[in-house]
């Protein structure tokens, strides 16, 4: 079980990520765009691409299915949070950090 607390010290330790707020949830922003959020307690979305978005939901369905209409199209991605594992959720952060942040800040981070 992965809790909103855990969700927000990953998101919150990538380079110029700020919390703010949409439509009175959380979200999380790399320079002003969305990267993922917390739409109803317990969940989670995140921007995943198309092809990582697959994978997710193809193996673990339980945790993860996309977002409802073009929103899911998109690749957003809603997570079950009860049922989401820890390590993979991190990993899935950090890459939804990396396909909205500008490429230069994604080399930085890489860099270390």
């Amino acid at each position: 079980m992965v809790r909103e607390e855990d969700v927000r010290a990953v998101a919150l330790s990538l380079p110029e990520t700020a919390e703010k707020s949409h439509m009175g949830h959380a979200d999380f922003r790399v320079r002003d765009r969305v990267f993922a959020g917390f739409p109803n307690p317990g969940e989670l979305s995140l921007r995943l691409d198309a092809a990582e978005q697959a994978a997710v939901v193809a193996t673990a369905p339980q945790s993860f299915r996309p977002a409802a209409g073009a929103w899911g199209r998109q690749g957003w991605t809603i997570v079950t949070l009860a049922t989401a594992e820890q390590q993979e959720l991190r990993e899935l952060v950090i890459e939804a950090w990396r396909g909205r942040a500008p490429k230069r800040l994604v080399t930085a981070y890489d860099a270390g």
